[in-house]
């Protein structure tokens, strides 16, 4: 029998598992599955944070408008896991087909999610995108690979 530890590290990685399909299929429902409904999010994209599962979800609507077909990857997942919270970190890149068709491979992000157990659901309490930054220029590096 797996230990606690693995049981939940396994349920984790099936909950990011989820979020690359909810991304993949642009399934608002989905996602609302993997996030806490107070999420804090730091995501790429103006405002500086995304407070509560409304404004996820709008995020992502957002993002979804700009693709006909998204696909989302990530790479390199590392997991710490406590009893109830855990963290992680992996890249990820967002890409596809934009809504005029043109095929973008988008580029590479830092993604760090925190996870808290709820009624026994790992759920995404936090999560932050980033890129690195030229500091002479004060401008993002987004053409990085893993």
């Amino acid at each position: 029998m797996p230990a606690q530890h693995e049981v939940d590290e396994a349920k984790i990685r099936q909950q990011v598992d989820k979020l690359v399909e909810g991304i993949r299929g642009k399934d608002l429902k989905a996602l609302e599955q993997v996030y806490a409904a107070d999420v804090v999010s730091f995501d790429i994209e103006p405002p500086l944070q995304h407070v509560g599962i409304a404004a996820k979800l709008k995020n992502w609507t957002h993002a979804f408008t700009l693709f006909r077909e998204p696909s989302y990857e990530v790479r390199d997942l590392t997991l710490t896991v406590g009893a109830d919270v855990a963290y992680g970190h992996c890249f990820a890149r967002f890409s596809g087909t934009l809504a005029d068709g043109t095929a973008t491979s988008g580029m590479w992000v830092r993604a760090t999610y925190g996870f808290r157990k709820i009624d026994d659901a790992w759920l995404i309490a936090h999560d932050q995108v980033s890129v690195p930054i030229d500091m002479p220029s004060g401008k993002g590096v987004a053409d990085l690979e893993p």
